[in-house]
């Protein structure tokens, strides 16, 4: 059956790719295969033994302390390989000497401690035959006579004491007894359930791992589908890579020419500004040239006059003279040079739309993706075809494997075996209800014995008179002593065969907690089954050798054991890759070196591919050579930073005011007077106007931005074209001579995307078939529940504690039995009693027997000695 379940791993492993559609797409890059579906499995591999497992705890310490020593791997190891008694004189070699030594040095804890139970067993019955012959001869107490003693009630109530003591420690004991039988019985009895939790695992473990193998094969399609989409967006894939590559030298080189288009029409139209702006401003001017010239006149006409000459006035018309010359525009825009010869040529070069050449040389680079397309249809179709060659060709091979037949044949066995188990286990329950009844019968052999103690103790010291003699005591006193002594009889008679069971239970119960239990628990017990050539002499690896035939492969049941109990895949538990490895299936090289070379054959030209043609490259050289880079910048910022007038017109009317004041009275100062108003008429409907009217301030504004931006185009405009050609030139080389280079290498880019997703799927099977698909749990927990808790919990456990209870009580007997003989002197009534006199040793509750007529033999016969 193993085999055949190793066979049927190794087809599990074998089949991993199938046709299937796919269930959903994963996100591009890496690729979601989803969880492996796996069931939970019920049986819960723990016993917690509730209350008595204080009990346990204290057993075990006491089997500590009767075996301290660790597990002797080496000794096993050797008495296993030590073949005794094949020939004569066996035992008497050195060797054979030494490790019988060992053995019992290991075991002296349980050799001495069964040996005190032999003599317990063999001296107990002895003692009380000697005894009960001993009492018939009236001796050893048998004699019914009581000798006073002034401590007699401290006796009595001591040895009162005492038997009470062993006999609650006896009580424990039994009570420890019963409760360990108690549980082993309800053990056993819910054992079906755990039983059949155990084979309900291992039905789903069978059952669910082929719908984990048809999850793995369906999961190609995963593969498959992503594979062969990036194969169909060839274009948007590969495509994309190059334009990608290429894209870092070419869109720059686009940009910088469309940049230039740009700056060519902002050219157009700062000249357009400049031409406007200035016969708007040149306007303004020149009619206020001509009115400050019409006001000097007439004022140096009216200083002409004969009154200036007059001594008054002569210096002041001087001093106005001397200022006529600064009426006049300090801004003059009639002289500067004009821009129609270079907004002609720039006309010529708008002809020529550029922009619209660059968005073709756009136009024609995004199509890169398509003529990807264009040139690797044909090959493309052979990549499907292969594709599809390799899923055909496993499908068929994995749907020949004989999976379900070799599943069917696992269910009949286990079914078999469950069948089996559930016939015997009423046979075993029978079994165990006779078990349990012998040992409830062997505790009843203790209470039996308590019952007397109890009432022995309970008559005696109820019954009990201080005053009586020890002929007159009472009949519940003297029935408490006959309780006790029946106790006592009947502890002779039970003590041994108590012990006899302690014994046997002691030795195998012990010998397998310190042997089984506690080394499979620290899997030292493993260790020992591993050691080579132990459990077959011709195999160094004994489960090896079961399951491949093979013994030096290197499989252990340590490790098999500890990979199934952390629920790991049964392929990598068992290493069923000696057998069949999945490594040489899912080995895919072959396959994609077919892929490989299909893509590699791959040719894509670009050199279709125009950026920028001989005209738009003539356009730029046009525009280098204008000659806006010959406007006089400078001339026009100076006539924009200069102001108006030379002179404030408003301060220069009140000053011609306030000079007229000072000259005498008449026509001369109306004259000068008149003319102020004028100049400030001048001011206010020319001046202002030019300074703040929107017209002019907006022409201001504009020819100083259209002067600045003509300035920065201009500067190094040759250079920047050159450059912005050479960008292009060198973007067109690179598609046209070094492209194959790019393509070559986001081709092998590409190659490793498509046999990347198969990678990926290769190593996700194997990482779910290493840990997930059919996962061993429940063996380990088979393995669990047969060991650890039906032998060592609910077996070894209980019947070490039951031999503890009970041998603990049994040991007890020995003094409960001395105190129940001294006791019963106390309680049961005398034949005879010693006489005294009152007044010599006290009456001491006593009388004296002349006093009734009884007879004392041993007073008489003292007397007569005496």
């Amino acid at each position: 059956m193993a085999v055949e379940l190793c066979l049927l791993l190794l087809l599990f492993c074998g089949s991993t790719i199938s046709e299937v559609q796919p269930i959903y797409k994963p996100p591009p890059g890496t690729l979601d295969f989803g969880f492996v579906p796996a069931k939970t499995y019920d049986t819960g591999a723990y016993h917690e033994p509730g209350a008595i497992g204080i009990l346990f705890k204290i057993v075990h310490a006491f089997l500590y302390l009767v075996q301290p020593n660790t597990f002797p791997q080496d000794l096993i190891r050797k008495l296993a390989q030590q073949q005794f008694g094949n020939t004569q004189g066996d035992y008497q070699k050195p060797e054979n000497v030494v490790l019988t030594l060992q053995a019992i040095y290991y075991e002296i804890g349980f050799i001495v401690s069964a040996a005190l139970g032999l003599l317990f067993i063999l001296l107990l019955p002895l003692v009380g035959l000697c005894f009960c012959m001993c009492r018939c001869c009236d001796n050893c107490g048998g004699e019914m006579h009581q000798r006073q003693k002034k401590n007699a009630d401290c006796q009595r109530s001591c040895f009162a004491t005492f038997l009470f003591v062993a006999s609650l420690i006896i009580s424990v004991g039994v009570l420890c007894a019963y409760a360990a039988n108690q549980h082993l019985t309800n053990q056993v009895r819910g054992a079906k359930k755990l039983v059949n939790s155990n084979f309900k695992d291992l039905k789903i473990f069978l059952n669910d791992t082929p719908a984990q193998i048809d999850y793995l094969v369906n999961q190609y399609n995963t593969t498959k589908d992503k594979a062969l989409s990036d194969l169909n967006n060839v274009g948007p894939v590969l495509g994309s890579r190059v334009q990608e590559q290429l894209g870092k030298e070419v869109r720059p080189a686009l940009d910088a020419a469309l940049t230039m288009a740009g700056a060519i029409r902002e050219t157009k139209e700062a000249l357009e500004n400049v031409s406007v702006s200035v016969e708007v401003l040149q306007e303004g001017t020149e009619r206020l040239h001509a009115n400050l010239t019409d006001v000097k006149m007439h004022l140096s006409n009216t200083l002409n006059d004969s009154a200036c000459n007059a001594a008054q006035a002569a210096s002041t018309c001087n001093i106005i003279r001397n200022s006529l010359a600064q009426l006049n525009i300090n801004a003059n825009f009639s002289g500067l040079p004009g821009v129609s010869s270079q907004l002609a040529k720039i006309n010529d070069v708008l002809k020529i739309d550029l922009s619209s050449l660059v968005q073709k040389g756009y136009a024609a680079f995004n199509d890169t993706p398509d003529l990807v397309v264009n040139q690797t249809r044909n090959i493309l179709s052979d990549i499907k075809s292969v594709l599809e060659s390799i899923g055909s060709n496993i499908t068929t091979f994995t749907r020949a494997l004989p999976v379900q037949k070799i599943l069917a044949d696992l269910m009949v066995h286990l079914t078999q075996s469950e069948a089996y188990v559930q016939d015997y286990f009423p046979l075993v329950e029978q079994y165990d209800f006779y078990r349990w009844l012998g040992c409830l019968i062997l505790c009843c052999m203790l209470v039996l014995i308590l019952v007397f103690y109890y009432l022995g103790l309970l008559c005696g010291t109820c019954g009990y008179d201080k005053h009586a003699s020890p002929t007159t005591r009472g009949c519940i006193s003297n029935t408490g002593g006959n309780f006790l002594m029946a106790g006592v009889g009947f502890s002779f008679l039970f003590s041994w065969v108590l012990m006899i069971v302690v014994v046997l239970t002691f030795v195998t119960g012990g010998n397998v907690e310190k042997l089984v239990c506690e080394p499979f628990e620290d899997k030292n017990l493993f260790k020992v089954l591993d050691t080579p050539y132990l459990l077959n002499k011709h195999w160094k690896n004994y489960l090896a050798g079961i399951i491949f035939k093979n013994p030096n492969v290197n499989l252990t049941f340590e490790k098999v054991y500890s990979d199934c109990k952390e629920n790991k895949g049964i392929y990598t538990s068992l290493h069923l890759e000696y057998l069949f490895n999945v490594n040489e299936l899912l080995n895919i090289s072959m396959h994609t070196e077919d892929v490989a070379l299909k893509i590699e054959h791959i040719q894509i030209n670009l050199s279709k591919i125009i950026l920028l043609d001989e005209i738009g490259k003539e356009n730029l050289l046009n525009f280098s050579s204008s000659g806006i880079d010959g406007i006089d910048f400078s001339a026009y910022l100076t006539e924009i930073n200069k102001s108006v007038t030379k002179v404030d017109l408003l301060s220069f009317a009140n000053d011609l005011e306030a000079r007229a004041d000072q000259l005498p009275k008449g026509a001369l100062e109306n004259a000068l007077k008149g003319h102020a108003n004028n100049i400030r008429m001048i001011h206010n409907q020319q001046v202002v106007p030019l300074e703040q009217a929107m017209k002019y301030v907006k022409a201001r504004s504009t020819l100083n931005q259209s002067i600045r931006l003509l300035k920065r185009t201009s500067s190094e405009l040759m250079v920047k074209v050159k450059n912005v050609i050479s960008a292009v030139n060198a973007a067109q080389d690179l598609i046209n001579n070094n492209a194959s280079q790019v393509i070559v290498q986001e081709t092998k880019k590409y190659m490793d995307t498509i046999i990347g997703y198969f990678e990926q799927y290769t190593e996700w099977v194997k990482e779910s078939i290493s840990m997930e698909v059919a996962a061993c749990k429940p063996i380990a927990n088979v393995i669990d529940t047969a060991v650890d808790i039906f032998l060592c919990s609910y077996i070894a456990d209980s019947v070490n504690t039951f031999w503890f209870g009970l041998g603990g009580s049994s040991m007890f007997l020995i003094p409960a039995i001395i105190f129940a003989v001294k006791l019963s002197k106390y309680y049961r009534r005398m034949d005879t009693e010693d006489v005294y006199d009152d007044m010599e040793n006290g009456n001491n509750g006593y009388h004296k027997e002349h006093l009734y007529g009884i007879h004392n033999p041993v007073f008489t016969s003292s007397v007569e000695q005496w």
